[in-house]
């Protein structure tokens, strides 16, 4: 059991007059990794960017507790990895600048054992001193996974986590999501087949048009 909890509570969002989703519930309270989907457009990325406190819903809310204390969402970046195509990283700055300056964001100190860890499980370690503007997009979202995981959240959102990703990238994104499930909640946003038979249960938001 997580001392974790993460809680939609009848959102809806719209933009305009387009409905994306409407009177959406769901809690997650225990390890594991759960499912959104939907067609391309449906609002995957809106949700989980609501759910990251990064957009508001038109109406509902979004409640984070820790140990049942519910977190503001000034303090929510503190338990949450993030991992998104649209994600910017810093490409004037080499890899462990890059670590070190989010850490700094954080107001933690660099844990370098597990970062040093988690650049060698994503074959990263020895590029951790080229700037980043000498990656390939593959390369760049491997390093977002260890933005995401470097302070070890009990809360890791992906949206579309393997898009740019070979084979052999979305192998380490696989056992990363496997390894991890059992301490933290996991949500994935995709429509990938191969990343949602990883979660143990879904949603489709196109249940949620009406």
């Amino acid at each position: 059991m997580s001392n974790y909890s993460i809680q939609a509570d009848a959102l809806n969002k719209r933009f305009g007059r387009r409905l994306i989703f409407n009177n959406l519930n769901f809690h997650l309270k225990e390890n594991g990794v759960f499912g959104v989907t939907g067609a391309n457009g449906s609002g995957k990325s809106t949700l989980v960017n609501i759910l990251a406190y990064i957009l508001s819903p038109s109406s509902g809310k979004v409640i984070h507790c820790n140990d049942g204390k519910r977190i503001i969402s000034e303090h929510l970046h503190n338990y949450i990895g993030f991992v998104s195509p649209y994600l910017v990283l810093y490409d004037e700055f080499t890899a462990w600048e890059n670590l070190n300056y989010i850490a700094q964001i954080r107001g933690i100190k660099l844990n370098k054992n597990k970062v040093v860890d988690l650049l060698n499980q994503f074959l990263l370690y020895n590029r951790r001193n080229d700037l980043v503007k000498t990656y390939s997009s593959g390369m760049k979202q491997r390093l977002k996974f260890i933005f995401a995981l470097m302070h070890s959240p009990p809360l890791i959102i992906l949206d579309e986590p393997t898009s740019n990703l070979d084979v052999l990238g979305k192998g380490f994104v696989y056992k990363i999501i496997e390894q991890e499930s059992k301490h933290s909640i996991i949500i994935i946003a995709s429509n990938d087949e191969e990343d949602l038979s990883y979660c143990s249960t879904s949603i489709n938001l196109e249940d949620y048009k009406k």
